[in-house]
Protein backbone atom coordinates (compact mmCIF):
# COMPACT_ATOMS: atom_id res chain seq x y z
CA UNK A 1 0.00 0.00 0.00
CA UNK A 2 2.85 2.38 0.90
CA UNK A 3 4.52 1.88 -2.47
CA UNK A 4 1.25 2.62 -4.31
CA UNK A 5 0.83 5.83 -2.33
CA UNK A 6 4.41 6.86 -3.07
CA UNK A 7 3.90 6.21 -6.78
CA UNK A 8 0.75 8.32 -6.66
CA UNK A 9 2.71 11.17 -5.05
CA UNK A 10 5.32 10.90 -7.83
CA UNK A 11 2.59 11.00 -10.47
CA UNK A 12 1.00 14.09 -8.91
CA UNK A 13 4.41 15.80 -8.68
CA UNK A 14 5.31 15.11 -12.30
CA UNK A 15 1.92 15.83 -13.89
CA UNK A 16 1.42 18.83 -11.62
CA UNK A 17 4.92 20.05 -12.43
CA UNK A 18 4.30 19.92 -16.18
CA UNK A 19 0.88 21.57 -15.86
CA UNK A 20 2.14 24.26 -13.47
CA UNK A 21 5.25 24.77 -15.56
CA UNK A 22 3.29 25.36 -18.75
CA UNK A 23 0.92 27.76 -17.00
CA UNK A 24 3.86 29.76 -15.66
CA UNK A 25 5.78 29.54 -18.96
CA UNK A 26 2.91 31.22 -20.82
CA UNK A 27 3.35 34.26 -18.57
CA UNK A 28 7.06 34.25 -17.79
CA UNK A 29 8.70 32.78 -20.91
CA UNK A 30 6.36 33.35 -23.89
CA UNK A 31 9.35 34.09 -26.15
CA UNK A 32 10.53 30.45 -25.80
CA UNK A 33 7.32 28.93 -27.16
CA UNK A 34 7.86 27.52 -30.62
CA UNK A 35 11.68 27.71 -30.49
CA UNK A 36 12.61 24.30 -31.88
CA UNK A 37 16.30 24.46 -30.87
CA UNK A 38 15.49 25.31 -27.27
CA UNK A 39 13.06 22.41 -27.07
CA UNK A 40 15.41 19.93 -28.76
CA UNK A 41 18.29 20.93 -26.47
CA UNK A 42 16.06 20.72 -23.43
CA UNK A 43 14.72 17.32 -24.52
CA UNK A 44 18.27 15.98 -25.02
CA UNK A 45 19.29 17.16 -21.52
CA UNK A 46 16.17 15.50 -20.13
CA UNK A 47 17.05 12.20 -21.82
CA UNK A 48 20.57 12.28 -20.37
CA UNK A 49 19.24 12.99 -16.88
CA UNK A 50 16.57 10.31 -17.22
CA UNK A 51 19.23 7.80 -18.23
CA UNK A 52 21.23 8.69 -15.11
CA UNK A 53 18.14 8.30 -12.92
CA UNK A 54 17.39 4.90 -14.44
CA UNK A 55 21.00 3.71 -13.98
CA UNK A 56 21.01 4.69 -10.32
CA UNK A 57 17.59 3.11 -9.74
CA UNK A 58 18.64 -0.12 -11.46
CA UNK A 59 21.92 -0.39 -9.55
CA UNK A 60 20.57 0.50 -6.12
CA UNK A 61 17.49 -1.67 -6.65
CA UNK A 62 19.68 -4.64 -7.51
CA UNK A 63 21.83 -3.98 -4.44
CA UNK A 64 18.72 -3.94 -2.24
CA UNK A 65 17.41 -7.13 -3.86
CA UNK A 66 20.79 -8.83 -3.49
CA UNK A 67 21.51 -7.96 0.15
CA UNK A 68 18.25 -6.74 1.69
CA UNK A 69 15.99 -9.74 1.37
CA UNK A 70 15.94 -12.92 3.38
CA UNK A 71 13.16 -15.36 2.67
CA UNK A 72 10.19 -14.92 0.39
CA UNK A 73 9.24 -11.24 0.26
CA UNK A 74 7.17 -9.19 -2.15
CA UNK A 75 9.12 -7.25 -4.73
CA UNK A 76 10.58 -3.93 -3.48
CA UNK A 77 10.44 -5.08 0.15
CA UNK A 78 13.46 -5.61 2.38
CA UNK A 79 13.88 -7.21 5.79
CA UNK A 80 17.61 -6.70 6.21
CA UNK A 81 19.50 -3.42 6.54
CA UNK A 82 21.76 -3.04 3.53
CA UNK A 83 25.22 -1.63 4.20
CA UNK A 84 26.98 -3.24 1.25
CA UNK A 85 27.95 -1.65 -2.05
CA UNK A 86 27.16 2.03 -2.35
CA UNK A 87 25.07 1.78 0.84
CA UNK A 88 28.39 1.55 2.68
CA UNK A 89 28.99 5.22 1.80
CA UNK A 90 25.49 6.75 1.85
CA UNK A 91 22.14 5.86 3.37
CA UNK A 92 19.96 7.01 0.47
CA UNK A 93 21.76 6.41 -2.83
CA UNK A 94 18.52 5.62 -4.68
CA UNK A 95 17.03 8.89 -3.49
CA UNK A 96 20.13 10.76 -4.67
CA UNK A 97 19.39 9.50 -8.16
CA UNK A 98 15.68 10.17 -7.84
CA UNK A 99 16.39 13.81 -6.90
CA UNK A 100 17.31 14.24 -10.58
CA UNK A 101 13.98 12.85 -11.76
CA UNK A 102 11.92 16.08 -11.52
CA UNK A 103 14.64 17.90 -13.45
CA UNK A 104 14.75 15.15 -16.10
CA UNK A 105 11.00 15.34 -16.52
CA UNK A 106 11.09 19.15 -16.58
CA UNK A 107 13.73 19.21 -19.32
CA UNK A 108 11.84 16.57 -21.31
CA UNK A 109 8.74 18.76 -21.09
CA UNK A 110 10.81 21.77 -22.15
CA UNK A 111 9.39 23.95 -19.39
CA UNK A 112 11.74 26.63 -18.02
CA UNK A 113 9.36 27.29 -15.12
CA UNK A 114 9.36 23.61 -14.20
CA UNK A 115 13.18 23.49 -14.40
CA UNK A 116 13.82 26.74 -12.50
CA UNK A 117 11.00 26.83 -9.93
CA UNK A 118 8.88 23.70 -9.61
CA UNK A 119 11.57 20.97 -9.81
CA UNK A 120 13.68 22.58 -7.05
CA UNK A 121 10.57 22.74 -4.84
CA UNK A 122 9.86 19.09 -5.57
CA UNK A 123 13.44 18.20 -4.61
CA UNK A 124 13.01 20.03 -1.30
CA UNK A 125 9.75 18.12 -0.78
CA UNK A 126 11.58 14.84 -1.48
CA UNK A 127 14.32 15.69 1.03
CA UNK A 128 11.70 16.47 3.66
CA UNK A 129 9.98 13.14 2.91
CA UNK A 130 13.28 11.33 3.47
CA UNK A 131 13.68 13.07 6.83
CA UNK A 132 10.07 12.76 8.01
CA UNK A 133 8.99 9.45 6.43
CA UNK A 134 11.86 7.28 5.18
CA UNK A 135 14.24 7.71 8.12
CA UNK A 136 11.57 7.13 10.84
CA UNK A 137 10.35 4.03 8.93
CA UNK A 138 13.89 2.65 8.83
CA UNK A 139 14.37 3.35 12.55
CA UNK A 140 11.12 1.50 13.35
CA UNK A 141 12.10 -1.37 11.09
CA UNK A 142 15.77 -1.81 12.08
CA UNK A 143 15.99 -0.08 15.47
CA UNK A 144 19.39 0.53 17.04
CA UNK A 145 21.17 -1.01 14.07
CA UNK A 146 19.83 1.79 11.87
CA UNK A 147 20.60 4.44 14.49
CA UNK A 148 24.24 3.26 14.50
CA UNK A 149 24.24 3.27 10.69
CA UNK A 150 22.92 6.86 10.75
CA UNK A 151 25.81 7.95 12.97
CA UNK A 152 28.46 6.51 10.68
CA UNK A 153 26.92 7.06 7.22
CA UNK A 154 25.68 10.33 5.67
CA UNK A 155 22.48 10.70 3.67
CA UNK A 156 24.43 11.26 0.48
CA UNK A 157 28.08 11.10 -0.56
CA UNK A 158 29.20 13.19 -3.52
CA UNK A 159 32.85 12.05 -3.48
CA UNK A 160 34.17 10.67 -6.74
CA UNK A 161 34.46 7.08 -5.44
CA UNK A 162 30.85 7.18 -4.15
CA UNK A 163 29.45 8.51 -7.42
CA UNK A 164 31.50 5.99 -9.39
CA UNK A 165 30.05 3.18 -7.30
CA UNK A 166 26.56 4.64 -7.68
CA UNK A 167 26.77 4.25 -11.47
CA UNK A 168 28.69 0.97 -11.43
CA UNK A 169 26.59 -1.89 -12.75
CA UNK A 170 25.42 -4.33 -10.09
CA UNK A 171 24.82 -7.94 -11.10
CA UNK A 172 21.40 -9.44 -10.41
CA UNK A 173 20.94 -11.79 -7.48
CA UNK A 174 21.20 -15.41 -8.53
Amino acid sequence: MKSVLRMLVWLVMLVGGVWGGFLLDARLFPHLYGNLWVHLTSFFIGLVLLRLVMAVSRNTGRTLAKYGREGDLPRMETNRLVTEGVYRYMRHPMHLGLLLFPFAFAFLAGSPSFVLMIAPLEVIFMLLMIKWVEEPEAIRKFGDTYLDYMKSTPWFCLKKKCLKMLFQKVEKKK
